[in-house]
This record gives structure tokens, C-alpha cells and sequence, in this order.
């Protein structure tokens, strides 16, 4: 029985070691778990950092893209609308009714008519043109009215023509009209 003792007591001292070293192991795996479920929570955040960052960042860039779209679509939408108010101008100037369009072209030779020998008008005011002045008649331009008169060698041109009119109106008035309409 003595050999049983011994046997028992090595048995008991070895279970009391497995104890300790299951205790000791147990406490190293949880500290490592810890430290694994901190490791895991610092990369969660930093990525959650960076996820919103980036959300941040498009929604920035979205809406920096949003906002140039609509300036172009407003700006566009501006220059349809002068267009239009100029493409409408065009129209009424070109149905004057042929007394006052009689009385501009008049009024041009009366006061340019003298710096030139030569002029120059639209088929509809080709004959009038003709019958009002001395100057040389030397054909239809496509304009909606008005002169061109140049001198004998046609070195000096001075134009006359509704076109060219209203274009240097509406360049020169051009921010009172936008103003006026888009305020």
C-alpha cells in the first residue's frame, strides 16, 4: 500500500499542477482575448474614422458638383433667356415699317453720306437707297437694314447696318439688361 500512496500523491500533486497551469492558462487567454477585443475596437474606430472621413469627403465633392451644376444650368438658362431678348430685338427691327425704316436710312446719309462715294444696303432697301442719295450704289448686303458707306478706294468702311447696331447695344448694355431681367 505504501507504492499506492505515493502513486495517489503524485497523481494528486500532478492534478493540482494541471490546475494551476489550466488557471494560468485560462488567465493568459483571457488577458490575450482582451487584448484582442482592444486591438479589434482601436481598428474599428480608426476605420470608422476613415469611413467617415471619406463619407465627409464625397458628400463635400457631391456637393461641390451639385452646386456647379446648377451655376451652368442657371448661367445657361440666363444666356437662352438674352439670346431670346435678342433674337426678338432682331425680329422687331427687321419689320420697322418702311416709312420709319425710310426715315433711318435718310438720317444715316444726312449725317455720314458725306465721308463717303460708295453704299452699300439689304435687297428690301436697295431701290430707296438708290433714290435718296448721289453716292455710288454697289449692291445688297445681308443685313436687317441700315448703310454701309465706304470711300472711293474703299480703304474706310463705315457701317451703318442695324446689325452691327444693335450687336455694339447689346455688348455695351448688356449687364443693365441682365441685371433688368435677372436682378
Amino acid at each position: 500500500m505504501g507504492l499506492e500512496n505515493v502513486v495517489n500523491d503524485i497523481l494528486e500533486q500532478a492534478k493540482a499542477e494541471v490546475l494551476i497551469i489550466k488557471k494560468e492558462t485560462e488567465g493568459e487567454v483571457a488577458a490575450i482575448i482582451d487584448e484582442a477585443k482592444a486591438n479589434a475596437e482601436k481598428i474599428m474606430e480608426a476605420k470608422q474614422a476613415q469611413t467617415n472621413a471619406q463619407i465627409d469627403r464625397i458628400e463635400k465633392q457631391e456637393m461641390s458638383s451639385a452646386h456647379l451644376e446648377i451655376k451652368r444650368a442657371t448661367l445657361n438658362a440666363k444666356k437662352d433667356v438674352l439670346e431670346s431678348v435678342y433674337q426678338s430685338a432682331s425680329e422687331k427691327i427687321s419689320s420697322i415699317p418702311a416709312e420709319k425704316n425710310a426715315n433711318l436710312l435718310k438720317e444715316i446719309l444726312d449725317n455720314y453720306g458725306s465721308k463717303g462715294s460708295r453704299v452699300y444696303s439689304n435687297g428690301r432697301d436697295a431701290k430707296l437707297v438708290q433714290e435718296m442719295t448721289d453716292l455710288t450704289y454697289m449692291g445688297e448686303i445681308d443685313c436687317l437694314g441700315g448703310l454701309v458707306i465706304e470711300n472711293e478706294d474703299g480703304s474706310v468702311r463705315l457701317d451703318y447696318t442695324f446689325d452691327t447696331i444693335l450687336e455694339n447695344a447689346s455688348e455695351q448694355s448688356l449687364k443693365q439688361v441682365s441685371d433688368i431681367l435677372f436682378g
